[in-house]
Formats: structure tokens, sequence, C-alpha cells
């Protein structure tokens, strides 16, 4: 079974291999890009076109509810203005009065009435019109004061109030218009009977509040760009829509609204309020499938328009990609059959930097090494003659080196002589010193000296500074006899000592002095430096201290103790204690501890100490 495995696997290799490099990326092309971008966007126009349902659903319960709060809030200004007219005590008390005659009443109109109930329309531009009825025979009609007579209570509003069985009811009828009286109008009014100051000799009083429809037909028309609303009564009856406006000047009566024939439809319905007067009132909300329709078109466009961009655009990198290949690797099989046939000719093309460029490189390099071998046995050997004419010029280099200090030492002996001659003691035993210290760094060739040495050259080093500051400079050495034959990095402590003068006791008048101690403490090596120069205060040592670790190269004044740091860390990795201490205007140490068991030792020879 592993056996057929293997060979189905390796079946299916040669396959792939036996393809032609242009099929194959044909075959990249369809599977592993045209097929997922096919893919990947019918499915994100899937999610898309969900998106768009659910944003046009929020969209048209958004307008719905604006609408019904609009209607709803018209509505209760009119029930309001009813309420405030209801419990108008000196209106009420008007319409229960006995006149005696229409002069008396003609008084108390001008004195009481005129404008009680006009002055609500300006705050409620949705009201038309308020008119007060009342069986009081002793009102003369006129105004927005009416007897309710026989013709009244035959009337369409006084039937359908009285028959509704409330004190308040809304009510949409059709009734003679009040400026024509051979003509029907439409009509949305709140009426509600005054029985709020009721007595024995009260007459029947009401007060009948008109609309403009127009109002509620401008909030309704107002979302027609979301969906078609129809304000429905509680008998079903369509009073204001989309579509027929109020249904105007007309004789029929309202339309009812069918929803048989809106089952197909998605229909969004809600109620007007909640109160007992506009109980069974409804909006109903018809989506415009247009809307919907352009929007997925849109979205549509939009992704087919972006699919083919990127199918265009991919196929012409594919196209590019494989002419590259293609032209390349012919290329490349055209020269190799040359090598066959012993043609060494050099393929002349920029073979760019990915795979098949670095196999043209390999293979020019490979036929140039070719030709090198069997034609040029002749360049190799004035190869080997320039090589050997740059050895024997870097000989006389080294040798050139070498005049330059030998003429620094004839210059030193020169002054020595003159120095002795004129009896200059302190400046013949300078150039002594300074002689030692020239020869002495000349012939250390080892990077490893005991700190016996180092110790006398840092010695020579401060007989150096001592006789340049005078009497205004002292060192102490303090070296314990354990630890004279340990050998450190050379230079390490002459550095030290070097910045101590220069950064330390050169910047202050009084008498300064370094301090050198070196001792074996707990199985450690313990070098002390110190001075009483100027100190630094804790910015500037926080500096030095990072430059001090910093691994990038830095220029500076303190490159001479970073040169220390950096030795001591190669030599002996992070098992070295290097700390710096100063204090401003008192000094500054530098210490280093390093393990013995790290140290060579002078009388050990071969291997470090301990075994190391």
């Amino acid at each position: 079974m592993a056996m057929e495995d293997m060979f189905r696997k390796f079946r299916f290799r040669g396959i792939v291999n036996d393809i032609p490099l242009n099929y194959k990326f044909i075959l990249i092309y369809v599977i592993g890009i045209l097929l997922p971008i096919i893919a990947s966007n019918y499915l994100f126009m899937d999610r898309m076109s969900g998106l768009i349902k659910e944003r046009e659903e929020q969209n048209l319960q958004i307008s719905l509810e604006r609408a019904r709060k609009d209607i709803h809030t018209m509505i209760d200004g009119g029930i309001a203005v009813s309420h405030a007219l209801i419990t108008d005590k000196l209106l009420s008390e008007s319409m229960d009065r006995v006149y005696n005659g229409q002069l008396d009443f003609y008084n108390t109109f001008d004195e009481q009435l005129r404008h009680r109930v006009t002055s609500y329309i300006p705050v409620n531009n949705q009201i038309q019109r308020i008119g007060i009825y009342t069986d009081n025979p002793t009102i003369v009609s006129g105004g927005d004061y009416y007897y309710l007579d026989s013709s009244m209570n035959t009337s369409t509003w006084f039937r359908q109030w009285e028959t509704s069985g409330e004190s308040l009811s809304v009510l949409a009828y059709r009734d003679k218009a009040a400026n024509d009286r051979a003509a029907i109008s439409s009509y949305f009014s709140v009426i509600e009977k005054m029985d709020y100051y009721n007595s024995d000799n009260s007459y029947k009083k009401l007060v009948r509040i008109d609309f403009y429809l127009n109002r509620f037909y401008d909030v309704i028309a107002r979302e027609k760009s979301s969906l078609d609303l129809y304000l429905v009564n509680a008998k079903n009856q369509i009073i204001v829509s989309t579509d027929d406006k109020y249904q105007g000047e007309v004789d029929s009566d309202y339309a009812l609204f069918n929803m048989s024939k809106a089952s197909d439809k998605d229909l969004h319905i809600v109620p007007i309020g909640n109160a007992s007067y506009v109980k069974g009132w409804k909006l109903i909300g018809v989506p415009q499938e247009t809307r919907v329709k352009q929007a997925m078109l849109s979205m549509k466009l939009y992704f087919g328009m972006l699919a083919g961009i990127i199918t265009l655009v991919t196929s012409i990198f594919i196209y590019v990609v494989l002419r590259s290949y293609n032209y390349r690797v012919k290329r490349l099989s055209r020269h190799m059959q040359k090598v066959g046939n012993e043609k060494f000719d050099l393929i002349n093309i920029d073979g760019g930097k990915d795979e098949i460029g670095h196999l043209i490189r390999n293979f020019n390099m490979m036929t140039a090494q070719i030709h090198s071998l069997i034609n040029n046995v002749y360049k190799l050997e004035i190869q080997q003659r320039s090589q050997e004419a740059e050895r024997i010029r870097a000989e006389l280099n080294l040798l050139q080196s070498q005049m330059n200090p030998h003429f620094l030492f004839n210059t030193l002996n020169a002054l020595l002589v003159v120095s002795t001659k004129n009896n200059y003691a302190d400046v013949k035993d300078i150039i002594k010193d300074l002689s030692k210290l020239l020869r002495r760094l000349l012939n250390w060739k080892d990077d490893l000296v005991t700190l016996e040495e180092e110790m006398s050259f840092t010695v020579m080093y401060l007989g150096i500074e001592k006789f340049r500051f005078r009497d205004k400079f002292e060192y102490y050495i303090d070296i314990s006899d354990e630890a004279r034959q340990y050998r450190i990095p050379k230079m390490s402590i002459q550095q030290l000592a070097e910045n101590a003068c220069k950064h330390g006791i050169q910047a202050i008048e009084g008498l300064g002095y370094v301090k050198i101690k070196a001792e074996v403490v707990s199985e450690r090596l313990r070098v002390v430096v110190s001075d009483n120069g100027k100190g630094m205060d804790k910015e500037r040592l926080q500096e030095v201290l990072y430059h001090m670790r910093s691994k990038e190269e830095c220029g500076g004044s303190h490159i001479g103790i970073r040169n220390v740091y950096r030795r001591l860390e190669l030599y002996y990795d992070d098992k070295v204690d290097f700390n710096l201490v100063s204090i401003i205007g008192e000094g500054t140490e530098v210490s280093f501890e390093i393990p013995l068991q790290l140290l060579e030792h002078q009388d050990k020879e071969g291997g470090r100490d301990n075994g190391i």
C-alpha cells in the first residue's frame, strides 16, 4: 500500500514535470488566480447583497418611524388644542349662557370670544380651522361658533362622532365643502365633547378641529424615495397616500387598503399611536422595488468592473512574467546546446535577480571558467607573476613602514645627545622614557602581557605626565605580589591612567593625583584607577556609560575607556565586572574585576591557569 502511494506521488510529480512551462503558467493563472477571483467576488457579492438589503430595511424602518412620529405629533397637537378649549371655563360658560338677542351675543363675542379660538392656529400650522358647536339657540352662527341645528345633526361628521360613542374621536370623512355647499370635500378632524364644566342647564357643546390634509400628504410624500406610504384608519380606509394624495374633492368613498393584493409585497405596518382616539389607525409602507434593484445593480456593476480590472491586470502580469521566463529559458537552452558543440558563447542579456537570472549568471561563469581552463593557461601564468609582484610590493611597503620608527628613534637619540651635552637632565630622562615607550610599543607583539609589564609601561607614561605637570601632579602605585604575574590585555591600565590625567586632574588648579591599585580578591583580579579630578555629573556619566557599552564605533573624548571595556569584553565575554563611578568636584574611579580562572599566569606555560 505504501509503495502504491509513493508510486502515485512520483507519477503525479512526473506528470507535472512533463507539462510545458507555458501551460503550467496558464494552469497557475486559471486555478490560482482566475478561479479565486470569481469565487471571492461571488461570495462577496452575495454577502454585500445581504448587507444592502439589511441597510435598505433599516432605512425603511427609519423613514416609516419618522413619518409616523410626525403624523402622531400633528394629531397630538390638535388633541392638545381641543383639551385646552374644553377646559376653558370662560368659553364653556359663554356657550351655556342664554343671550338676550343677537346684540347681546355680539357684544360678548367682541369682548371675549373673537380671538379665543383662532389664537391656537398660528402655533399649530397643521390646523386649518377650529369650530365650536352648541345647541344653545341664542347663539348666532358665524365666525368660529355654530348652532347645532337639524342640518348639523344630520351631517356626516356629527353622525360619525355619535356613532363612535366616544367623547373624543379622530375622524376622516367626506362632507359638504365649507366654501361650496354643493361640493364634497375630504376632512380630517378631531371632535371632542365640551363637558368638562357641565351644569344642570348646560347645552350640548362640541369642539371640531379640522387639519390641513396637505400637511399629512407632505409628510408621506417626503418619504416617497424610500417607500410608498398609506395612512389607514380603523376601517382600513386609505385616508392619505403617496399615490392619490387624499383623493381630493371627489364624491366616491374612501378606498380600502387591500391586504390580500399586497400580500406578495414586503409590507411594513406600524400603529400611529397607543391612545384610544387613534386606536386602529396605522401607517402602511410598501418598499419600492426599484430602489433595491438599483442598489443591487450598482453593486453588481461595481464588483463586475472590479473583477474585470483585476482579471485584466493579472492577465497582463502573467503574460509579462511568462514571456520573461520563456524567453530567458529558451536562450539558456540554446547556449547550453552550443556548449555541447564546443562553442563557449556568453548569454549577453540582463538575466535579472531571480532563479533563472542566477542560472544564467552561473552558466556564464561556468562557460568562462571552462574557456579559461582550456585556452588561457598563459593568462594564468601572467596572473601568478602579477600576484608575486604584489607580494614583493607588500614586503617593500612593510620595510618602508619600519623605516619611519627607526627615523623617529634616531631623532630621539640626537635630542638625547644634545640634552646630555647641555646638561638638560630632565629633558634627557623624558626622552629616554619616551624612547622606551616607543620601542616597547614596536616590540610588543603579544596582545597579553603580565600585569607587572603593563604597570612598568604605565609608570613610564605617568613619569612623562609628572614632567609635564611638575609639582601639581603625583601618582601612587599599589600592586600586590600575588597579582603581578597574571596576564591581561596590553594597555588596559595605561589607557585608564591616560584618561585620568587628560580628563580628570588637568582641569583642576590644586594638587592632582592618580592612584592605581591591583590585588587579588575572592579569586578575582581587581584593578582600580582613581583620580581627584573634576569628576562628572549624572547626565555626563550616563552619556559616557552609554557610549562605552555601545556596539557601534563612536568618536569622542572617552574613546580610551571604551577601547579598554570592549577589549576586556571580547577577551572574557560578560564575566568581567567593569565599573565607572564619578562625583562632580571629587573625582572618578574606574575598576574592573576578572575571574582568575580566565587569566594566564606567567609561571605556567601552555594553557591557562586551572587547566583552562
